[in-house]
């Protein structure tokens, strides 16, 4: 421990702490190598003279211990004006009373850290006929008598048992416990929103954003009405009426043919379907159009249903050689799959596509929005690119309901033409390096979807994902968001006439919807509520599309607030040590009980609610005064491991372990703590924590540590990977997350200083 001084048996040793002082000791180090153990179980020993062992009785030798397969060790701390130490190594039966083996050769003598004389082997004579030979040295650090303190200190409390020990992993409190009062010093006022501070600017949406201005910006468009190709060169525009509708469109994309299977070829079936989740068979059904298993299962997760198609389409794999080869930012399961899938997997599944399908008002942007938040948290290059984007930036955002008519081939093309665009601008930049592409339009006929797959071939896979509703009070309340926040309405100054209009729109795409019934797909049927529905599967495999099903399974519309907070204030908060398992100091008591306060009063109207900690004090002690809902301990909610770092301040890392400060100071994200994890570690075991927030349906109360925090808040935020170990998470403050249908907004709550 400590770098003031380092010396080797050589005494080549190098000081790195200038002039030798008094009130420093000598951290003593004792190795013998290349050592395994012989019959009879013979251990390394070592005696001597005081103030080392203090008796040259070998009954009395102390045992080295193991460091590794071969090498043993025996550390001590001496002054270092200590008076020469003379002492043996020798070897001891583990098990029987046998003499001792002495080494050969005069006492070994340690003076200030050296070794003096020829002191490299160890020589052991077994018998007249054997001889063992052993290397050793000896390696002596200068170390404060603080850091030794230091070290006793955090030690002993490691020692100390856990003060939560009889808690069980899930309790409610359904009284409060003895000596907990809220008095004045923890009362807080009866507005809440006196407790409201300003969240940070590169926080979540405090207001309401329409999702579709949030995707990917069209690269192919340079300017509102103009295309570009790829060389930047503007493609040549047409101008068009047919019913009052004007269209300027580009001249017709090269190498774009248009192939409409036959139907009767594209879907087949035996009439027999395998529910993969329950492992029963159940006679094919059909209800309103749409070929699978319907399964009323009610409150709980969606069955998962293998459709009886099992067609596929065959494409001409050839892919740019130049195309990168994108590897995710991200360590454990997903770092492994995405090494076999570039090892073992087709070329174009190195890139996915999921395609939306679905009628207007389904909930298509918002489940495209939420699938891209996800898989970027999870290391994923993804991005949103939305058709409803390029068609407003190149028609403008006026456009009345005939311009969607299935019969207006003028307005089909153009809608094509601007769907072709926003997939050539999807393919290019995976063929940059992005891994997932959110396809998002209605795409609701065979003829658009054949296109995309046309364009698609060689390049990337594509997954369809159908969303389909058949709630008429969740339609309508879509409907009505859309004309409050959708760009199309926005210069429609009577609400009603926008409502009568986009019904007209509506009708029009439900005329010519064809559900899909080909390649590679994901249905989602009436899951938006999040109390039933279905979700069928067709010819999908793989890790990353295996990770989608898994996420859209436990995903919901349903709002209800996620409350985030840190633990009060503990004793390693005080002495500025990282991790440890301490108890909180007085004001992270105070905190716990105004935090007690704050829930009673935020969530007194919600039966359903849960308050989730770590398994660590700190954070179950801050918990402790909460009553009246269930508690649940997540050993996933746990602070960043920070493995021989644990217990250590900043600074002690700093001078103890610069190269280890330094490679953390570099690339926090990536930097894993020696025995420890990094933030891509926290992530990863976080993951069934975010699935399950997405699944609750009720309020969540999580009262976690910074870097979990950092993390978690990061999900919803969509911060990037890089900047989540520099998110602030300041203690006694409550960031309270809004999930909805209208997308996630964020209030933080400052209860104490």
């Amino acid at each position: 421990m400590g770098t003031g001084s380092s010396k080797n048996a050589d005494g080549d040793g190098e000081s790195h702490g200038g002039e030798e002082r008094e009130d420093q000791q000598l951290y003593v180090s004792l190795k013998m190598e290349k050592y395994k153990l012989k019959g009879g179980e013979l251990i390394p020993h070592v005696y001597g003279s005081v103030p080392l062992v203090g008796s040259w009785d070998s009954s009395k030798a102390l045992s080295m211990e193991r460091e590794s397969t071969s090498t043993w060790e025996l550390s001590f701390v001496v002054p270092p004006n200590h008076e020469t130490l003379d002492f043996k190594f020798l070897l001891k039966p583990k098990y029987s009373s046998a003499p001792a083996i002495v080494e050969e050769g005069p006492n070994r003598l340690l003076t200030r850290g050296h070794l003096q004389g020829d002191t490299r082997l160890a020589i052991f004579r077994i018998s007249a006929d054997e001889v063992l030979e052993y290397p050793v040295f000896i390696k002596a650090d200068r170390v404060s008598p603080f850091d030794l303190a230091a070290s006793w200190r955090a030690y002993q409390e490691n020692l100390q048992p856990s003060t939560v020990r009889g808690i069980p992993d899930v309790s409610i409190n359904s009284v409060p416990e003895t000596g907990i009062e809220n008095g004045s010093s923890v009362s807080l006022e009866l507005d809440l929103e006196h407790y409201v501070v300003p969240a940070p600017s590169t926080s979540t949406n405090s207001g309401l954003v329409y999702a579709a201005n949030m995707t990917e910006t069209p690269r192919s468009l340079t300017r509102s009405g103009v295309f570009s190709n790829s060389d930047g060169s503007v493609i040549p525009s047409h101008s068009f009426k047919d019913s009052g509708v004007s269209v300027d469109r580009p001249a017709p994309i090269k190498e774009m043919e248009i192939v409409v299977p036959d139907p009767a070829k594209v879907y087949s079936g035996s009439g027999m379907v395998e529910s993969k989740s329950v492992g029963t068979f159940s006679p094919l059904q059909k209800q309103d159009s749409h070929r699978g298993l319907f399964v009323d299962r009610g409150v709980g997760s969606p069955r998962l249903v293998k459709s009886a198609s099992s067609t596929t389409f065959s494409f001409d794999l050839k892919l740019n050689t130049e195309t990168k080869n994108p590897m995710p930012a991200a360590a454990g399961a997903v770092a492994a799959a995405a090494v076999a899938d570039q090892m073992l997997g087709p070329k174009e599944d190195r890139h996915l596509a999921i395609v939306l399908v679905g009628l207007p008002a389904r909930g298509k942007t918002f489940t495209a929005a939420k699938l891209t938040r996800y898989l970027r948290w999870l290391g994923h290059d993804t991005k949103h690119f939305n058709v409803g984007k390029y068609r407003r930036l190149k028609h403008g955002s006026n456009q009345s309901a005939d311009f969607f008519r299935g019969d207006n081939e003028e307005g089909v093309e153009a809608r094509n033409e601007v769907a072709a665009l926003a997939m050539e601008d999807m393919i290019s930049w995976m063929q940059e390096g992005g891994q997932v592409g959110i396809f998002d339009a209605t795409n609701s006929t065979r003829r658009r979807r054949n296109m995309l797959m046309k364009m698609a071939e060689g390049k990337c896979k594509i997954i369809f994902l159908e969303t389909i509703c058949n709630d008429e009070s969740i339609i309508e309340r879509n409907i009505r968001l859309k004309i409050q926040q959708s760009p199309d309405y926005a210069e429609e100054p009577d609400y009603e006439a926008g409502l009568r209009d986009f019904k007209i729109r509506l009708a029009n795409y439900e005329k010519v919807y064809e559900p899909v019934e080909e390649g590679s797909y994901i249905k989602m049927i009436d899951m938006v509520s999040g109390q039933g529905g279905i979700i069928q599967v067709n010819n999908i495999s793989g890790y990353l599309p295996g990770r989608i099903v898994f996420f859209l399974v436990n995903t919901h519309l349903t709002p209800r607030p996620i409350l985030l907070t840190r633990h009060g204030e503990s004793m390693d908060n005080v002495r500025g040590r990282i991790g440890g398992d301490t108890v909180i100091s007085d004001s992270g008591e105070l905190y716990a009980k105004k935090l007690s306060n704050f829930v009673e009063k935020r969530l007194k109207s919600e039966r359903a609610a849960s308050i989730w900690t770590s398994t660590l004090q700190r954070s179950i002690l801050t918990a402790s005064p909460i009553i009246g809902f269930p508690k649940i301990q997540w050993r996933a909610l746990d602070e960043i491991n920070a493995g021989v770092c644990d217990g250590m301040t900043y600074e002690e890392i700093k001078k103890n372990m610069p190269e280890e400060y330094e490679a953390r100071k570099k690339d926090k994200l990536r930097y894993r703590y020696p025995r420890g994890e990094s933030y891509l570690d926290v992530i990863q075991r976080l993951e069934p924590v975010i699935i399950e927030l997405e699944r609750q349906r009720g309020p969540v109360v999580v009262i976690s540590h910074q870097a979990v925090l950092r993390a978690l808040y990061a999900y919803f935020a969509d911060r990037p990977l890089k900047e989540i170990p520099h998110i602030e998470v300041p203690l006694h403050t409550i960031i309270e997350i809004q999930m909805g249908v209208s997308g996630v907004q964020e209030k933080r709550y400052k209860l104490m200083d």
